[in-house]
């Protein structure tokens, strides 16, 4: 191995480190309360070494979602790839956001209930892994929509009624361990099924009949 090699792996270590400790603090304290200096302390390092790897917190955090949403992407990118019947692909899906939440605390916990105050602009941001994650359940609901498998309606608020739906199951048993669950994959599945049901029969949408036109993905 090279010098140059050597000192590419020592920055990558640097940098996993940095956000693993800006993880951890991020977590116990909150994004608006901790500082770049407190991470640097966490690794011993002086501010200026993470400045040289990171442009603020801010971009700290986008790295540290990006990651996980891109592992997320690539388990949905699995299940949409292997074709079929698009409502059962759209509660595959559903179903595999729930378990890598509950597989993936600290990084649900980040990204979706105790994040910092987005502004309009930072969300669905082209080129995104976040972009492109939610992005799969758009077209999957535009799939079930085409096929006729679910009622003829609004295809964001579909989109958005499935995440709402997801999110409060995966929150609660996140924040709730301690709760007296029935079996916890029956619960999921329930929701879930409920959720699509309710879609099927839904009527009275804002915008019922519209596809989604003009997207570009």
């Amino acid at each position: 191995m090279g010098i140059s090699d050597r000192k590419a792996r020592a920055r990558q270590r640097l940098r996993q480190r940095i956000l693993a400790a800006a993880e951890r603090l991020f977590l116990k304290e909150g994004y608006e309360n901790v500082s770049m200096r407190q991470i640097a302390r966490q690794i011993e390092y002086s501010p200026t070494t993470i400045y040289h790897h990171f442009r603020d917190k801010g971009e700290l955090f986008f790295h540290l979602l990006e990651s996980y949403h891109g592992m997320l992407l690539e388990r949905m990118d699995r299940i949409y790839s292997r074709g079929g019947d698009p409502l059962a692909l759209l509660k595959k899906g559903m179903r595999a956001y729930v378990e890598f939440g509950l597989a993936n605390r600290s990084y649900y916990r980040l990204a979706f209930m105790s994040p910092p105050e987005f502004k309009a602009e930072s969300y669905m941001v082209k080129g995104t892994k976040g972009t492109a994650l939610f992005q799969t359940l758009q077209h999957s609901v535009d799939a079930c929509l085409a096929a006729g498998r679910l009622r003829r309606m609004d295809p964001d608020l579909v989109a958005q009624v499935i995440w709402t739906m997801n999110h409060g199951v995966t929150s609660l048993l996140i924040t709730n361990p301690n709760f007296p669950w029935v079996n916890r994959d029956m619960l999921i599945d329930q929701v879930i099924d409920s959720a699509v049901d309710g879609l099927r029969s839904l009527r009275g949408s804002p915008r019922s009949g519209s596809p989604r036109k003009g997207k570009k993905t």
